[in-house]
């Protein structure tokens, strides 16, 4: 008899609606990576936005500019609050991407996923190596291989508990 830590299994597989959840998180991954990217660049126009209206606030003791203040203060920690769970989710999408074993289903999710083209695109791109139905099981695999080892390492649970 295997051992295994609290109420699950040493190696638990995961549902059909945890599968649903990685696949949906995969078809975000570009557009999550360039958000990302975008609040980096961005973020200290935004801080100097709400610094410059509270500066303008303390002098002109205008409303409008206390309101510009406090907008700028609200949209600068809600896409803090975005980033973090984009960081969150990208990191653990490429850590479960990173032990496929299969080969052929890693480059496949990471054509279709990480690389962003579309399903048609990837069958194309590996037509050459596998057929259309071989390509389209790869990443199915590989998809479900992520979605497994992202229930392993408690995801499933932590992003549960963050909505």
């Amino acid at each position: 008899m295997a051992m295994a830590w609290g109420q699950g299994e040493l190696f638990p597989t995961a549902n059909e609606q945890e599968i649903q959840r990685t696949k949906f998180l995969l078809g975000k991954y570009t557009k999550m990576i360039a958000l990302m990217q975008d609040f980096e660049r961005y973020e200290l126009e935004l801080k100097q936005m709400a610094i410059d209206g509270e500066a303008a606030r303390r002098i002109d003791q205008e409303d409008f500019h206390a309101d510009k203040t406090a907008n700028a203060a609200i949209l600068i920690e809600k896409q803090r609050w975005v980033y973090k769970q984009y960081k969150f989710y990208t990191q653990q999408l490429r850590r479960a991407w990173a032990l496929i074993q299969d080969d052929d289903a890693k480059r496949a999710v990471e054509y279709r996923y990480f690389k962003g083209y579309s399903r048609k695109e990837t069958l194309f791109f590996f037509r050459h190596s596998m057929s259309d139905s071989t390509i389209r099981r790869k990443i199915d695999d590989g998809t479900e291989t992520i979605a497994n080892t992202l229930k392993l390492m408690g995801f499933f649970e932590q992003d549960d508990a963050k909505f």
